[in-house]
């Protein structure tokens, strides 16, 4: 999948606001986190993404499950990955795990988010930062070193935080295989002190 900058990012999402308000669909406003969210808002050095992460809807302040996409989205998502020769999936709910909406996202994350309108028809919540910082942790434990743990170094994450972090992600799962992964992990941040306290 071939990555994409910001400046591709910000005419894709324009171009997908455009395409939804002219087939006169009804306003969507969607929560988005991941490597395109930490690349809208200039949190992170890298300059590519390789998708745009959706996370949830929000309706009423709330965060309800975007999965599956409607139709009327993935159309126009089609067609923007047609003008704009983007990846077939550029557009996904891959990160719209169903235990995040029964077990809990991290408290608070609506009143962190940063919000832009692309048109009259579509709006985007990007996650922050230290909601970010949550989400990269746990998918760096889940999924291993990568991408993941260089996102959280550019994030500079504080004791604090990654302590914050690493207690919501035992709430998603809370067995001790996933403990001991997670511990080696804050090891491997600098932050081995950490572990007495999960």
């Amino acid at each position: 999948m071939n990555p994409f900058g910001r400046d591709t990012l910000e005419k894709a999402l324009t171009l997908l606001g455009e395409i939804v308000a002219a087939r006169g669909h009804p306003a969507e406003h969607f929560v988005v986190c991941g490597g395109s969210s930490l690349l809208a808002l200039g949190l992170i050095s890298r300059t590519a993404t390789r998708d745009v992460d959706v996370l949830a809807r929000l309706e009423a302040r709330r965060l309800v499950q975007a999965k599956p996409l409607s139709p009327a989205i993935r159309e126009a998502a089609d067609a923007v990955r047609t003008q704009l020769d983007l990846p077939t999936d550029w557009f996904n709910t891959g990160p719209a795990d169903e235990s995040f909406f029964r077990l809990g996202f991290p408290v608070g994350i609506e009143d962190r988010l940063t919000h832009r309108a692309y048109g009259p028809a579509l709006t985007i919540g990007f996650v922050g930062r230290y909601d970010q910082i949550h989400f990269k942790l746990y998918a760096a434990a889940d999924q291993g070193p990568g991408r993941h743990v260089s996102d959280l170094r550019d994030l500079r994450p504080t004791a604090d935080e990654l302590l914050a972090a690493a207690r919501w992600t035992r709430l998603q799962d809370p067995s001790e295989g996933f403990r001991l992964v997670l511990v080696d992990l804050l090891r491997h941040l600098g932050h081995a002190q950490l572990a007495d306290q999960l």
